[in-house]
């Protein structure tokens, strides 16, 4: 058992709230430019004194509403400016915030809201509204639903009613509500993804969120310490990861910008110029892919593989401590051709990025670390508020997910799991103490379900997942039980895997029920084998379609996009089944390597 604290550099007052660093911000500079906030195709500055009053125009419309001090109130919404605005009003009011992805399917809106049973939703679009909507019925908590854009639907009241409704509101009543908030209440719930399908409500308080801001803040000074420091967040608001950078920039007076449509990213990384970046590994592999495709169509390929050589190669060399001259040159001119123009497409400011939500991967670490970004890895759940240990800048050590952030307590436990403590872990799970139990012992760890080693330096790498979670390249969890039953439930489906992890999609693979693939075969006419049966455009068609409605249950993110059917089935007898029928995946994944690689092109 190996184990590591490293002591606290901000401690929180019980007094404390996270409204706090919004009126401080306000009080102590009105003018600072908060946020830059995109209308149109322009860029305009909102001051901590502007959002402030915004803030509070919207606080007062849900207490008008009828939102009261502890009430559920959930966004269901994409990245934009009104979300964080609306963040701070639901907390400004007393209430919690229920982040909901905008991609969700019907089925996994229900959930939520019923079980976290919501007083109030906030939809971003029309569409969003009409499917909350038709869901009020099931859901008796549910009594209010506001819309942020479009015409007002019929179901649905836009934002500037809700800010209407603040005449009849007193600034008074508003600071009472803020009053009423301490480090302990409880800030919000995060629904995460869990091994028996049903997403589980993470509870975090204001103590967790400001225990981890504070904290990673410091530790990553060089990002959040300048005066012109901003970045553009335009990774999901409803994930703990992009949640806590939201509320680092406010704390730390970073202005921040947002944008949702990772079409317009490059053209809005151009026109922010944020000093550092926010991303999954997905995007750094899209941006070097682009760069490689326009390189190839340029008839500059060999150049630019010569040039990611050499930029892997120096920062390697970083690593020893002597870089030769001779690399120093090379990078010198490659920098020239090469490397200013990929930072320039980033926007021309940026020298770090943060990388969450799955690994990056030690290859492409070094190349964006070579051509002057450094991408710094971190480590943690929607249960430890986002990080519990990140790289830090100027000791970033590629490979490995960093230092414990200060107040963390990171323990390797005698069967190599992840155990972890601190103020910026969660207290349990809403309404669900069989499953906290389970995830906190008698002694107060938090178990991740995660494998992995401390080095001598105290430095954390992940090296397997006890639990079955899958974490796509682009950071989303998924819980392969929901769609894989679904899928399972068609009748010439036998066994059915998820796959992708650290992969840009989800992919299946499928086995046949050999019993009724005979009866299916006569029936439409065909004959073969069941290696030939396999690639049959008909009986393709028939597993697109239990696919399609185990889609059906899970957003798009958790979808399946691809699928491989096996001329095989799996077994207890040939060791990929378990006595009690569970799928052994390490297994699988090992038996099918290339059947997966075919799902992703590499074969």
């Amino acid at each position: 058992m190996r184990e590591l604290t490293v002591p606290a550099r901000a401690h929180i007052a019980r007094r404390e709230n996270l409204t706090d660093m919004i009126v401080r911000n306000a009080q102590d500079e009105p003018q600072s430019v908060s946020f830059r906030r995109k209308v149109g195709s322009d860029w305009h500055d909102v001051t901590a004194a502007q959002f402030l009053t915004e803030v509070d125009a919207m606080a007062k419309g849900l207490i008008a509403s009828g939102v009261n001090p502890g009430d559920r109130v959930a966004i269901l919404s994409r990245t934009r400016y009104e979300w964080t605005l609306l963040d701070f009003a639901i907390w400004s009011a007393g209430a919690i915030t229920v982040p909901i992805y905008e991609t969700s399917s019907p089925e996994q809106v229900h959930w939520i809201l019923s079980d976290s049973r919501a007083v109030a939703c906030i939809a971003e679009t029309a569409a969003h509204a009409e499917m909350v909507s038709g869901l009020m019925g099931d859901v008796p908590s549910l009594e209010h639903l506001f819309q942020i854009e479009g015409e007002l639907a019929a179901a649905a009241e836009g934002l500037f009613v809700l800010g209407s409704r603040s005449e009849g509101i007193a600034d008074v009543v508003v600071q009472a509500r803020r009053d009423s908030l301490n480090a302990e209440s409880l800030a919000t719930l995060i629904y995460t993804s869990g091994t028996t399908g049903r997403p589980k409500g993470c509870t975090l308080t204001h103590a967790n969120f400001l225990s981890e801001v504070a904290n990673v803040t410091m530790q990553l000074d060089d990002l959040f310490g300048r005066r012109d420091c901003a970045t553009l967040l335009f990774l999901p608001l409803a994930h703990v990861f992009a949640r806590v950078i939201q509320l680092g920039c406010v704390y730390q007076r970073v202005t921040l910008g947002h944008t949702a449509d990772v079409r317009d990213l490059l053209d809005d990384l151009a026109g922010f110029r944020p000093t550092f970046i926010l991303a999954v590994p997905r995007v750094f592999e899209k941006v070097y892919n682009t760069a490689v495709q326009k390189a190839d169509a340029a008839g500059k390929g060999k150049i630019f593989n010569r040039a990611a050589a050499i930029a892997i190669q120096y920062s390697e060399a970083l690593d020893t401590g002597v870089v030769p001259v001779g690399l120093r040159t090379r990078r010198a001119l490659y920098n020239a051709l090469v490397y200013r123009k990929l930072r320039k497409s980033l926007g021309g400011r940026a020298t770090h990025a943060i990388s969450g939500g799955s690994a990056l991967g030690s290859r492409l670490g070094h190349f964006y670390r070579g051509i002057g970004l450094t991408v710094l890895e971190g480590y943690g759940l929607t249960e430890t508020t986002a990080a519990i240990t990140v790289n830090p800048p100027r000791y970033a050590k590629m490979g490995t997910v960093g230092l414990p952030v200060p107040g963390a307590v990171v323990r390797i436990a005698d069967d190599g799991e992840v155990l972890v403590q601190g103020p910026m872990v969660f207290g349990g799970y809403w309404r669900n103490e069989d499953a906290t139990g389970e995830a906190i012992d008698n002694d107060g760890w938090f178990h991740t379900g995660d494998i992995g080693t401390l080095d001598e330096q105290g430095y954390l790498a992940i090296t397997g997942r006890k639990k079955e979670i899958i974490v796509t390249a682009g950071g989303k969890n998924v819980a392969p039980a929901v769609i894989e039953d679904r899928i399972r439930a068609h009748p010439l489906v036998s066994q059915v895997m998820v796959v992708g992890d650290n992969e840009p999609f989800i992919g299946a693979l499928v086995t046949l029920d050999a019993e009724a693939l005979t009866p299916w075969s006569e029936k439409h006419g065909k004959s073969g084998s069941v290696t030939e049966l396999a690639t049959d455009p008909d009986l393709v068609a028939a597993i697109q379609s239990a696919v399609d409605e185990g889609n059906r249950a899970v957003s798009k993110a958790e979808s399946v996009r691809k699928f491989q059917i096996l001329p095989i089935d799996w077994t207890v007898e040939d060791g990929q089944l378990t006595p009690s029928m569970k799928l052994k995946r390490a297994v699988v994944m090992k038996e099918h390597e290339t059947d997966v690689d075919a799902l992703y092109g590499r074969a």
